[in-house]
């Protein structure tokens, strides 16, 4: 363990691994609040020495907290990718990664018509977690889901698909279409002529089934998409590339995407029913990573993410950034896109020429509150009109998440939650299974503790606020960035 303090003990690497069958627990654990907390992120930082250069690209760890009867345990698991097996035996980074690249280009099967042997994509799932087609798995950007043993989080592999969908990125964030039970999940294959791919999942299947294929010159970076009843919203932030660059210049991944102050955001609205593209229309420009929600109201389609004015934000979240002692941000502010539907035509791929549209989204900001890792209600709000979001924040610009929010979207007020000198990770909601309201339940946060050398789960009461319980972990949990909770 270095002598880092502050925030920047949750950029250090956690060796450890281990089971508490009973943490100290203090407060009052509701007694409906029964299931498992599972939690991605990175445990691993270094490699004989050797750094890897980002916070994305730290090696994935799992950390499941089980709650019930009043007790809460424990246990963390480095997730066994083909990515860290092969660098503990070589004693070397051994493949790219968002940021780390030893070689040349990441991701996998990146440009292969234009070689004959494409390096080796990374499985380094490390962002999320969720349950496809009943299966519990690991997230990250490539389009290789990591299976795991919820109750061990014992690796099981690489999940296979069926197809031969020719995706070279993917969301870590897809949507369960509420009406279907589909799995829907944005995807991105480059070539000498790259794609956008909508990507459908049934219950039950291994088949990805390519749902819109939409040729582009120059992608976007998107972290994530939005999903109305009947729509899916591709952001096309002016974050991009030209696929070439990832074969003639040698660089990590991510920094051959330059931001391209000429171009607008463009909004792409996508029919779910049959990919038929419905909408086109430019805003401002600006970039995301998180949509926090999207519903239809009124004629139009109504989107909001976490929003900054550029993307200098991933800069920042380089390890050398985040752990000098320079102020850093890890927030933005709540941005509200309002789209209007209605016929556009769209010719080719240009922001610049060839794209007729009429009027263009209307951005506004919901909250002077900053936030980010954004999470609502699923299960009531998904898609629909909804109230409140919760999210880390900032009680200063710089401070890294010394809070966490609760935003109220209609009036813009928000409340908060924040202990001296700690550092609180994504706020996950759990709904009250006999609650009536939007907030009625709890909002689960690991929380870092630096002068304690420790972290613990915090539980709060999703409408006041306020903490209920929390449960003392024996040794400090690096940040991650997403988890579910399974009942």
């Amino acid at each position: 363990m270095s002598e880092h303090t502050g925030y920047h003990l949750g950029f250090e690497s956690l060796n450890r691994e281990i089971e508490a069958s009973n943490l100290p627990v203090s407060g009052d654990l509701p007694g409906w609040l029964s299931g498992t907390l599972i939690r991605n992120g990175p445990g691993q930082f270094e490699i004989a020495g050797q750094s890897y250069n980002h916070w994305f690209d730290g090696l994935a760890m799992l950390h499941a907290f089980k709650i019930g009867e009043g007790k809460v345990s424990y246990r963390n698991r480095f997730l066994q990718s083909k990515s860290r097996t092969e660098a503990l035996k070589e004693g070397q980074i051994a493949r790219p990664e968002f940021a780390t690249d030893p070689c040349m280009s990441i991701f996998g099967r990146v440009m292969s018509l234009f070689r004959s042997e494409p390096p080796k994509p990374t499985d380094n799932a490390s962002i999320n977690v969720a349950r496809l087609d009943g299966a519990y798995v690991a997230l990250t950007a490539t389009p290789l889901p990591v299976a795991f043993d919820p109750e061990t989080l014992e690796t099981a592999g690489v999940v296979d698909y069926e197809d031969d969908i020719g995706a070279d990125m993917s969301t870590a964030h897809p949507h369960i279409d509420p009406a279907s039970g589909d799995t829907l999940t944005q995807m991105l294959s480059f070539g000498k002529q790259s794609h956008y791919i909508l990507g459908r999942i049934e219950p039950d299947s291994r088949s990805r089934e390519p749902v819109a294929k939409l040729e582009v010159g120059k992608p976007s970076y998107m972290h994530s998409f939005g999903m109305t009843e009947r729509y899916v919203i591709l952001s096309e932030w002016p974050y991009v590339i030209n696929p070439l660059d990832l074969l003639v210049k040698g660089k990590p991944f991510i920094e051959n995407f330059e931001w391209d102050s000429g171009r607008d955001v463009r909004f792409r609205v996508l029919r779910k029913s049959d990919g038929q593209e419905v909408r086109t229309l430019r805003a401002e420009p600006g970039s995301a990573f998180h949509h926090v929600n999207a519903f239809e109201r009124d004629g139009e389609v109504i989107c909001d993410v976490v929003g900054y004015e550029d993307a200098s934000i991933i800069e920042d979240y380089f390890l050398d950034n985040l752990r000098n002692d320079s102020p850093v941000s890890g927030t933005g502010h709540l941005h509200r896109y309002q789209i209007p539907l209605g016929e556009s035509e769209v010719t080719g791929d240009g922001f610049h020429s060839g794209e007729t549209t009429a009027g263009r989204a209307i951005r506004h900001r919901l909250s002077d509150e900053r936030i980010e890792l954004p999470r609502i209600h699923e299960g009531e709000a998904r898609a629909q009109s909804y109230k409140y979001v919760y999210g880390i924040g900032e009680k200063e610009v710089g401070s890294f998440a010394d809070q966490l929010v609760k935003i109220d979207v209609e009036t813009g007020s928000s409340q908060t939650w924040d202990e001296n000198e700690t550092y609180p990770g994504e706020p996950v909601f759990v709904p009250d299974p006999d609650g009536s309201d939007e907030d009625d339940g709890v909002v689960l946060s690991v929380v870092l503790d630096p002068e304690a050398k420790r972290s613990f789960l915090l539980v709060l009461d999703a409408k006041s606020f306020t903490e209920r319980a929390r449960a003392e972990v024996p040794h400090p949990i690096p940040f991650g960035f997403h988890g579910q909770f399974f009942s």
